[in-house]
């Protein structure tokens, strides 16, 4: 992936507790949505509860947007219901976690499953990062033509030849 994101869309993260039914966890808690824009609460002010449910606005995030992932983009809003991955990492303390990321990338989510300890989950996209990432990609996008490989002669001879013995 590039370095430089050509676009940042800032967003805030919601998070849900739900009372735990382990006797190892008290709570178990997920990303629930992504707010467009950063709101002027403080991050993990409460937002409200509902059972044993309670929502938090747990901080601000970017969805960055580049170039070179264009394809991935597109495969995401192409599924109708396009989505944002997000991470968040435990932080053995209060506030209980801290947001790692936002993004729009389906391999880049999935990246995040990756780092052991942190919760990834998605959340549907809003209207307006949606809109976002249709222009960028109708801006960005090149069709790249798919190139099937082709073996050459050697290593066909070397998979031939495995197993025997030379004389």
């Amino acid at each position: 992936m590039s370095t430089t994101a050509l676009v940042s869309i800032p967003v805030g993260v919601v998070v849900e507790r739900h009372k735990a039914t382990s006797p190892w966890a008290e709570y178990v808690w997920r990303p629930a949505s992504v707010l467009e824009g950063i709101p002027s609460a403080a991050p993990w002010t409460p937002l409200g509860s509902t059972g044993d449910v309670t929502t938090f606005y747990a901080g601000a995030a970017t969805v960055e947007l580049h170039r070179t992932e264009t394809a991935n983009y597109l495969s995401n809003l192409e599924t109708g219901t396009p989505l944002l991955w997000v991470a968040l990492r435990p932080t053995g303390a209060e506030p209980p976690f801290e947001v790692v990321a936002v993004t729009a990338d389906p391999a880049e989510g999935e990246a995040f499953t990756e780092a052991g300890q942190d919760i990834v989950d998605t959340v549907t996209m809003p209207n307006t990062v949606v809109h976002a990432v249709e222009a960028f990609v109708g801006e960005h996008h090149v069709e790249r033509p798919f190139f099937k490989r082709r073996r050459d002669g050697a290593s066909e001879d070397l998979g031939r030849s495995k197993g025997r013995r030379h004389e």
